[in-house]
């Protein structure tokens, strides 16, 4: 398994898709699936009835897994750029192919 170029906590853009443009911060990552879970993006609406545990029901909304190819790093001045690995004082980095940048995390 390659080592993840997107992690839990990354500020991501979307690059296709009904979300297309919109920003958000990585809430999950599953690298098995290969698929993220990106805060307020591809939000799905789900019919809850009525239980012991949740008497309200209601529509319940939320954000569901979108491939990871769908999305990329974003940069400081909100641009997305792609993610590579470099090593830096003996350590391997996530570095910004566009600026150069290490990436934390």
């Amino acid at each position: 398994m390659a080592a993840a170029k997107i992690k839990k906590g990354d500020r991501v853009i979307v690059l296709s898709g009904k979300d297309k443009g919109r920003q958000g911060d990585v809430i999950q990552a599953l690298p098995k699936e290969g698929k993220v879970v990106v805060e307020g993006i591809n939000v799905h609406a789900r019919h809850v009835k009525p239980t012991q545990g949740d008497p309200q029901g209601g529509i319940k909304r939320s954000a569901a897994p979108m491939h990871v190819s769908k999305v990329a790093h974003v940069t400081a001045d909100g641009k997305p750029t792609r993610v590579r690995f470099e090593t830096r004082d003996g350590k391997k980095v996530r570095v910004a192919v566009k600026t150069g940048e290490v990436i934390n995390g």
